[in-house]
C-alpha cells in the first residue's frame, strides 16, 4: 500500500533500526519503545490486520510467532518477555499493517 508506513519501512523507503529481514519479514526497533526492548515483526506483504488475515497467510502468521522467542533471546530477554497483536482501532491498533510487539526487559534467566 502506497501510503502504509510499514509498507514503506518494509521497502527500503524509510530507514529503521533494524534487528532481522529476510525475504518475507522485517523486525525492527519501536520508535518509541514501551520497554528496553520493544521490538517490531511485520510481514513484507501487506496484511491490514489478524481481520485481514487468511488461510493464505497462515505461514507468514506462524513465522512470526516462531520468529518472536528467537529475537527476544537474541535481545537479552531469556527470562522471558511479552508479544502483543493489536487487531482494529478498538484493540488499539495505531498501524494498519499487522505487527506483532516483543517488549520486554533483559535479565537472566533463573
Amino acid at each position: 500500500m502506497s501510503d502504509c508506513i510499514f509498507c514503506k519501512i518494509a521497502a527500503g523507503q524509510i530507514p529503521a533500526k533494524k534487528a532481522y529481514e529476510d525475504d518475507d519479514v522485517v523486525v525492527f526497533h519501536d520508535i518509541a519503545p514501551k520497554a528496553p526492548v520493544h521490538l517490531l515483526l511485520i510481514p513484507k506483504k501487506h496484511i491490514e490486520s489478524l481481520f485481514a488475515a487468511t488461510v493464505e497467510d497462515q505461514a507468514i502468521l506462524g513465522k512470526l510467532l516462531l520468529l518472536a522467542p528467537q529475537l527476544a533471546k537474541e535481545h537479552g530477554l531469556d527470562a522471558g518477555f511479552v508479544t502483543r497483536i493489536h487487531t482494529g482501532a478498538a484493540g488499539g491498533q495505531e498501524v494498519f499493517h499487522l505487527h506483532v510487539h516483543v517488549l520486554g526487559q533483559p535479565q537472566a534467566a533463573a
